[in-house]
């Protein structure tokens, strides 16, 4: 199994900067895919951001030019950096990731998500 760990919410001003990250661990044989999405009370979890193993990224429209996502593929993590944070922008961040596990078995898994709290 892959588990994924999130690290880095918390509590921040308007106009602040906050940086996630999400480690993998288990029996990740590839990562292809990560990613970070974000859900509030009573809405369906949402895209944020996504990178390949090969660098290429997309974006929701409401974070472009404030988020940046990156990743470490040696060391199976992903990062989120948030600046220009709104209070629009408060929610529970997961992370995900889909690869390939020993023995070859295809896995999408989620962490257990992470509270970021922007105040006016």
């Amino acid at each position: 199994q892959v588990q994924l760990v999130e690290f880095g919410g918390g509590l921040v001003q308007a106009g602040g900067s906050l940086r996630l990250s999400c480690a993998a661990s288990g029996t990740v044989l590839t990562i292809n895919t990560m990613g970070w999405y974000r859900q509030t009370p009573g809405k369906e979890r949402e895209l944020v951001a996504t990178i390949t193993s090969g660098g290429n990224t997309n974006y929701a429209d409401f974070v472009k030019g404030r988020f940046t996502i990156s990743r470490d593929n040696a060391k199976n993590l992903v990062y989120l950096q948030m600046n220009i944070l709104e209070p629009e922008d408060t929610a529970v961040y997961y992370c995900n990731a889909g690869g390939y596990s020993i023995g070859a078995r295809l896995y999408n898994s989620w962490g257990q998500g992470t509270q970021v709290t922007v105040s006016s």
